[in-house]
Formats: C-alpha cells, structure tokens, sequence
C-alpha cells in the first residue's frame, strides 16, 4: 500500500508539471509540446492500472487525474497556481470553483480547456468532445461535468468523478450500495447450491438458457459485432406460486456466474407522489446500467401490472409509470427478472419483450419427496409410523412449506429432548402450513 501511495505521489507531481507547463506556454500544443504521460509518471498506482484497463489517452488520463486530485489532495491547485503567481492573481483561464464543503479549488470544463487547449480555439473546442454522451467517460460512467445555473457557460460545470470511480481510484475495491431511496435495493446471497433447488425438468431447461446467456452475452455482442442487431439486456419472468424457487433461483444465477443480484424493494419505489416513483426506477437503473448486475423484481405486478383505462389523473399517472418502466427494463444492458405469482398480471407489453417466460410450477409427487429428503437434518429420523412416500403423494405443498414444516418439527423434537419425528407431530406441522394459507387439511 505504501508503494501505491508513492506512487500516486508521482502521478500527482506530473499533474502539477502539467500545470505549470501550461502556464507558461498558453500557445503550447498540448499534443506535441506537453511533457508526456509515462509508466515513470504512473508507476504501479490504482490510477494506472485504471488508465491501462479503459485504455485512456494522453488526455483522458490527465483529465482523470484532475478529477481525482481534490478528493486526496483540496490543496493542491491552490498551491500550484499560487506557486507560479507568488501575488496572487484573478486567473479566470484557469477555470474551477468553490464548493459548499470543499474549501479549495474544485476544476472544471473550463480547466480541461485551458490544460488541453491553452488559448488555441479549435482545441478548447475540442475538449467539449471528452463529455459527448458517446465518449467512454460517459459511457463507463468514470466522470462528467456538472448542470450549471441557465445561462452560464457548459464547461464552467464541475469536473465530477462518479463515487464509484473514486472507490477503484483510491481503493481499488468498490463497496456494495447500502438499501435506499437513491438505491431501493438489497444483495441477495444464498449458501445453497443448485444441487438444494429442486425444479422440473422443463423449469431447469429456462434456467440454463439464462445461464448461457449470462455466460456468452458480451462475446456475442461485441465479437460476433451482434451489438447493432440486438437489443442489449436479456429480459425473464419467472411466475408462479410462493415457495417453488422464484427467489433462491435468482440468487443462485448470481452465485454461479459471480454477478451481484439486487433484489428490488418495491416498497421504497412506489410512491404516491407523481414522478418519484419513475425518479426512484431512474436513480437504480442508472446506478445498475454498467455494473453487470442482476436486477430481481420480486412481486412485480406491484409496478409491472397491466394498464388500466384512463378514468381519472391518478390512472393516468399508473399508466406512465408502467411505460417509463417499459422503456428502462428494455433499454437496460444487464438481466432483468420479474417475478410474479401469475404470468397473466404482467402487462403484456411487458411479456411480448421478454426472452424467457418461465414458469415456476408447485412441485408433483416426485419433486416433493425429494425436497422432504434434501432439507431434513441428517440427526432427525422419521418413526416407523411415517411413509414418506404417502406424505409426498397425498399433501401439495410447495418447497417453501416443506422447509417451515421441517423448522417447525425440528424445534419441537429438539424441546423434547429426542431425535425421533413422529407422524402426530408431522401432522401438526403440515396442519399448521394449511391453516396459513386458509386451505382444508
């Protein structure tokens, strides 16, 4: 780590050589008279090996390493203009502002200009090109400028890093977002293993082509030049009753392909209020735009639901939602899964765009057994009296049930001081499931 800091060390003292160059040769080109960038320059830093992974410019790289300077260093600029102007001076060529918090001189647009463009036109032109939506700052979310007051310049915005990018820059490791309005989501992570979740065949055959796809997406879009044929993203719904593996199968993709699963917390994104909850779908959506994660819209039909006929503003205003979410879920490059208890609450608009449709069905006979057997303790024996195979055949439940049946009888053997699970007490347990969900036992 010390090495890394040296190294930054060196970076930021060719920031400052930069700098100074600059001031003294406004008629410089920066192309053919600056001092160029090096691995001397750069060294073994965090910010190298970002510079070499995106394949930055001469240029691109000096304008990363200004950006990131006042986050390690606020009183760096100062001191380098104050070092070449030991009175003082107004300097308005050079750019920047002063922030709220920040106490030194945050660059901006107008600081790339004078850095790459000096006081030749054309090339300060040119700087506005490196915040074009199509330029890979934009692109891969590393920075851009800020919104400025109406009426004031474009580049006199701030030179902004994205957080994340001031994570990799300083850290090298960017931490998970936390739960929240600007982020109404939660990782969801499993210890199971896809040998725990029990489907049928025709289920598991859905689940592979997700698997395919989240394994060999980029080398067909970017390889085999798919990208202008295809729609980026791969859209599933997977919809069925509670407990059949909606959920543990999300997290099992993201397990098994290394992809971060965020489950979306629809109570913390619908809102009464119009606009906030499209606001809300916006700020995720864009945070999750380049991350390469799995997006999991548990009981989608709360958002997702089919459009109603217009009768008053409040319809309305439901109908934008659905479309805005229409757009968002089809423009987003990653996979995007909503799950449902029954396929036909899903707006079809939504379905006729989906890749996958797959259905999550409750459990037959066979299925049953065989979760009964996965999820029960390895100390817990069945007395004589209890047929499994009769339990599996004559009572339907879903693998969700079995498993707080197990819970359920497991606790209560354990309080009895044994090991033993009869079938008065497997009775007990699967009449309580029953009654939860107000079905005859």
């Amino acid at each position: 780590m010390e090495t890394l800091h040296k190294d930054l060390d060196i970076a930021f003292s060719y920031l400052r050589e930069v700098i100074s160059w600059r001031i003294k040769n406004m008629e410089g080109s920066f192309k053919e008279d600056c001092p160029t960038i090096s691995n001397n320059h750069l060294g073994d830093s965090l910010p190298a090996k970002f510079i070499k992974e995106h394949h930055l410019s001469h240029e691109e790289s000096v304008v990363l390493l200004l950006a990131l300077v006042p986050h390690l260093l606020p009183d760096f600029l100062l001191e380098v203009v104050a070092d070449e102007f030991p009175n003082g001076t107004d300097f308005p060529v050079f750019g920047g502002v002063k922030g709220k918090n920040h106490r030194g001189i945050l660059p901006t647009g107008e600081t790339i200009q004078f850095l790459l463009g000096g006081s030749n036109l054309a090339e300060r032109i040119d700087c506005i090109q490196l915040f074009n939506e199509e330029h890979l700052f934009h692109t891969k979310e590393i920075l851009y400028l800020d919104k400025v007051p109406d009426g004031e310049p474009l580049m006199s915005g701030k030179l902004v890093l994205f957080s994340d990018t001031v994570h990799l820059l300083t850290t090298g490791v960017v931490p998970p977002p936390k739960l929240s309005t600007d982020f109404p989501a939660e990782k969801l992570e499993t210890p199971l293993t896809w040998e725990d979740l029990i489907l049928n065949d025709k289920t598991k055959r859905h689940i592979e082509e997700l698997e395919i796809w989240l394994m060999h997406h980029q080398q067909l879009m970017e390889d085999w030049n798919m990208k202008h044929r295809l729609k980026a993203g791969y859209r599933a719904l997977f919809y069925g009753p509670p407990g059949t593996g909606k959920t543990l199968t999300a997290s099992l993709l993201g397990k098994y392909t290394e992809k971060p699963v965020y489950r979306i917390d629809l109570s913390t994104v619908v809102s009464k209020y119009i606009g906030e909850t499209e606001k809300h779908l916006s700020n995720l959506f864009d945070r999750a735009a380049n991350k390469d994660w799995i997006l999991f819209f548990d009981e989608a039909d709360a958002i997702f639901g089919k459009r109603t006929n217009v009768r008053d503003a409040h319809d309305k205003y439901a109908n934008q939602e659905v479309s805005y979410l229409l757009q968002r879920v089809e423009s987003h490059p990653g996979l995007v899964i909503l799950a449902s208890n029954f396929k036909d609450n899903i707006d079809e608009a939504f379905t006729r765009r989906f890749q996958s449709l797959c259905p999550f069905e409750l459990p037959g006979e066979k299925e049953r057994k065989e979760i009964w057997l996965k999820n029960m303790p390895a100390q817990l024996q069945f007395s004589e009296d209890v047929d499994l195979d009769s339990i599996a055949r004559k009572y339907d439940l879903t693998g969700s049930n079995i498993v707080n049946i197990i819970q359920y009888c497991s606790l209560q053997v354990l309080h009895q001081k044994s090991n033993i699970l009869t079938r008065i007490l497997l009775m007990e347990g699967i009449k309580r499931e029953y009654l939860k969900e107000d079905r005859i036992f």
